[in-house]
C-alpha cells in the first residue's frame, strides 16, 4: 500500500500557491470594485456637467430673451397711433396759427407763442402727474385724451367769441394733453416690457409716428384752411380743433377696448440691480455718465428747437419771400416730412443693426448741412421753392433721425430702475427746444433770417464740441 504522506516542500508549495490564488481573486475583485466605482463616478461628474451647462445655456437663453422682449401689440399700437395723432394735434395748427392770431388781432410772435406753449403748460403738469401715476400708464393717457378734446374746442371758439386769447387758453389746456409725448417715450423704454435691444427700434417707431406728425399736420390745417370762413363756427381756422376734438373721442374709445396697462412699480422693481449688482437706488453716476447725460438732453433740446423753429417759421417766410398763402405754405411744411418718411421707416430697420451714436452723428450732419445752404442762399438772395425745399428736407430728416436714439441711449447706460428720471430729463429737454424754436421761427423774419440761421448754427456747433468730446462714452448696445 503507497503512503499518502506528502513531502514537506509539497505541501508548503502547495499551500502558497493555493493562498496566492486566492490573493489573485480577491485582488482582482477590489480592482472590479475600484473600476465600478470610479466607472459611477465619472457618468455622476458627467451628468453633473452636462445638468451645469444646461442650467447655463437656459439662463444665457432667458437672459437673451429679455433683451429682446416687448409689450403686447395692441398696446403697442395705442401708443405708437397716439403719438402720431399727438404730434399731428401739435402741428395742425402750423399752417394757419400766423392768419388766426392776425384776423384777432395778434401778431406772428404771439402765433409762435400759441404753437410752442403747450410744451411749457405740458412740463409744469409733468411734475405733478408723475408723482401719482404709480408707474402706470391708463391714468395719465385718459387724463391726456379729455385735455386734448377741451382743449381743442377751446381752440375752435375763440374765432366765434372774438378772443385773442382764447386760441392761447385752448392751446394751453391741450398742454396737458401732451404730457403724453413723455409716456410714450416712458413706455417704450419701460425694463418691464421692453428689452434693452429692442429700445432703439421702438423710439424709431416713435419718431416715424412723428414724421406722420409734423407731415399730416401742417397739410390738413393747409387743407382745412381751405373751407373759407362763410361759417363762423366751422371755417378755414377754427376747423382744425372740431376735427381733431372729434378724432380724440374715436381714438380715445379705441383706447378704452384694446389698451393692456401694466402692473404698478413693486418694490422689487424699483431697487432691480445693475451689471455690477449695485441696487439701482444706491447707484453712483460717474463723470463720464454725467457727460453723456448732459449731452443726449441737450440734442434732445437741439432737435426739436430746430424743428420747431423751422415749421413756425415757414409759413411766416414763405409769405413774404414767396407770397405764399398758409395752404400752400402747409403743403410745403408737409412735402419735407413726406420725403423724409421712407427714410425714417427705413431706419426702423437699420436702428437694430447701428449704434446710436452713428445715428446721432448722421442725423445731425445732416441737418448742420441744410443749415449751410440756407445761409447761403440767403446771402445770395436766390430763395426759390428748390432750393428752400433742399434745406428744409435736410433739416426735417436730419434731426428727426437724431432725435430717435437720445432716451434710448440713456436707457442702455444707466440702470433700469433710472428709466422714469431719464425719460422725465429727455422730456424736458424737448419741451425747452419745442418753446424755444417756436417763439424764434415766429420771429425769424423780425430778427432777420441770416442772424436766425446763424443762430441754429451756433446751437448745433456747440452740441458737435460736446458730441466729439465724449464720443468714446457714447456707445452702447445697438437694437
Amino acid at each position: 500500500m503507497a503512503s499518502t504522506n506528502l513531502p514537506l516542500t509539497t505541501a508548503i508549495d502547495y499551500a502558497d500557491r493555493t493562498h496566492g490564488d486566492v490573493s489573485s481573486a480577491k485582488s482582482k475583485k477590489e480592482s472590479t470594485y475600484a473600476s465600478k466605482i470610479s466607472e459611477f463616478s465619472g457618468i455622476v461628474s458627467a451628468t453633473r456637467e452636462a445638468f451645469i451647462q444646461r442650467v447655463d445655456s437656459e439662463e444665457e437663453s432667458i437672459l437673451e430673451n429679455s433683451e429682446f422682449k416687448l409689450p403686447g401689440r395692441r398696446s403697442l399700437f395705442i401708443i405708437i397711433a397716439g403719438n402720431a395723432l399727438f404730434q399731428t394735434t401739435f402741428f395742425i395748427v402750423v399752417s394757419s396759427a400766423s392768419a388766426y392770431a392776425e384776423y384777432l388781432g395778434g401778431s406772428p410772435t404771439f402765433a409762435g407763442l400759441t404753437i410752442g406753449v403747450p410744451a411749457l403748460c405740458s412740463g409744469l403738469a409733468l411734475l405733478v402727474i408723475t408723482r401719482v401715476d404709480g408707474g402706470r400708464y391708463d391714468g395719465p393717457l385718459n387724463l391726456s385724451y379729455a385735455a386734448m378734446i377741451l382743449g381743442n374746442v377751446l381752440y375752435a371758439l375763440a374765432y366765434r367769441a372774438n378772443w385773442l386769447y382764447l386760441i392761447l387758453i385752448g392751446r394751453i389746456v391741450s398742454g396737458f394733453g401732451f404730457t403724453c409725448f413723455l409716456y410714450s417715450k416712458r413706455y417704450c423704454s419701460d425694463p418691464r416690457i421692453v428689452g434693452i435691444r429692442r429700445r432703439t427700434t421702438l423710439a424709431s417707431w416713435l419718431v416715424v409716428g412723428q414724421g406722420i406728425g409734423f407731415a399730416a399736420g401742417p397739410f390738413f390745417g393747409g387743407l382745412l384752411y381751405k373751407i373759407g370762413f362763410s361759417n363762423p363756427i366751422f371755417n378755414g381756422v377754427t376747423s382744425p380743433g372740431w376735427v381733431m376734438a372729434v378724432v380724440w373721442v374715436m381714438f380715445w374709445g379705441l383706447h378704452t377696448l384694446i389698451f393692456k396697462d401694466v402692473g404698478p412699480h413693486s418694490r422689487e422693481q424699483a431697487i432691480e440691480m445693475t451689471d455690477e449688482q449695485q441696487p439701482a437706488t444706491t447707484y453712483q453716476i460717474t463723470r463720464e455718465q454725467w457727460g453723456v447725460i448732459i449731452c443726449m438732453c441737450y440734442y434732445s433740446m437741439t432737435c426739436f428747437f430746430m424743428l420747431g423753429s423751422w415749421e413756425s417759421n415757414i409759413p411766416v417766410f414763405t409769405a413774404e419771400a414767396l407770397g405764399y398763402s398758409p395752404y400752400r405754405a402747409g403743403n410745403f411744411i408737409a412735402l419735407g416730412g413726406i420725403c423724409s418718411f421712407p427714410f425714417l421707416l427705413f431706419n426702423v430697420w437699420y436702428a437694430r443693426r447701428v449704434q446710436d451714436r452713428v445715428t446721432l452723428a448722421f442725423g445731425t450732419t445732416l441737418g448742420f448741412i441744410g443749415l449751410l445752404i440756407m445761409l447761403a442762399i440767403l446771402h445770395t438772395d436766390k430763395v426759390t421753392f428748390g432750393s428752400l425745399f433742399v434745406c428744409w428736407f435736410l433739416i426735417a430728416l436730419g434731426f428727426n433721425l437724431a432725435s430717435t436714439c437720445t432716451l434710448s441711449l440713456l436707457s442702455k447706460q444707466l440702470p433700469d430702475g433710472w428709466n422714469s428720471r431719464t425719460s422725465m430729463a429727455i422730456q424736458y429737454s424737448n419741451y425747452v427746444g419745442r418753446v424755444t424754436g417756436a417763439i424764434l421761427g415766429g420771429a425769424g423774419v423780425k430778427i432777420g433770417m441770416v442772424n436766425y440761421v446763424g443762430i441754429q448754427l451756433a446751437v448745433v456747433g456747440m452740441g458737435g464740441v460736446m458730441y466729439l468730446t465724449l464720443w468714446r462714452q457714447l456707445k452702447a448696445k445697438t437694437g
